[in-house]
């Protein structure tokens, strides 16, 4: 949904549609408990989803090239995130792997996290996201490879359905010399706590 998209709906209509919810579900929405929820969930999804309303790609622009000639790899671990699943809108709790291989260029590691942010605060399923932020970065950076994994849980798993507490997902997506190149693969994993069989 692009942020035209956002503006044709007004505040109380997305007021209403929580009412509505709260009706379907069986309560009242007009007793004193719930009286004000419409206006935080809606409040709330303004900063859930704020990731419609940026450009990921903006975080990289401006880069860094006095950098010694450094060329070796770039990684920042465990970004922790929050996102939702566009399934069932419930949320995905998880952390971040992001490693690239510089080709003249550093960015700020604060922008690497910002990427991640951007896309996480959109309705998401871990697979999509993942090959969002490496392909974002790899597009602007153009950088000799790219790496990142993902740790999550799904609430829409563990919360409902089979009802599996304890249960995580990993993905990954690796691009130029992360995938091609066996030695830069297996660094990056070994940075990140993982390995050919799997996190330790």
């Amino acid at each position: 949904m692009s942020a035209a998209d956002q503006s044709d709906v007004t505040q109380a209509q997305a007021e209403e549609a929580v009412r509505t919810l709260l009706r379907w579900a069986g309560d009242d929405p007009a007793r004193e408990g719930l009286i004000d929820t419409p206006r935080r969930v809606a409040k709330a999804y303004r900063d859930w989803f704020s990731g419609y309303g940026t450009d990921p790609e903006a975080y990289l622009a401006r880069t860094f090239e006095e950098v010694e000639g450094y060329d070796e790899m770039v990684v920042l671990r465990d970004i922790q995130f929050e996102s939702h699943c566009e399934h069932h809108m419930a949320p995905i709790i998880g952390r971040a792997h992001v490693g690239y291989l510089p080709a003249g260029r550093v960015v700020g590691i604060s922008k690497l996290a910002r990427v991640v942010e951007a896309y996480a605060r959109r309705f998401q399923v871990q697979e999509k996201l993942t090959a969002q932020i490496a392909g974002t970065i790899q597009r602007v950076l153009a950088p000799r490879g790219v790496g990142v994994v993902i740790e999550a849980a799904h609430q829409c798993m563990t919360t409902r359905g089979v009802h599996k507490r304890g249960v995580s997902m990993v993905t990954s997506t690796l691009l130029g010399d992360f995938r091609d190149d066996a030695r830069t693969r297996a660094e990056f994993l070994g940075f990140v706590g993982m390995s050919a069989s799997g996190p330790r």
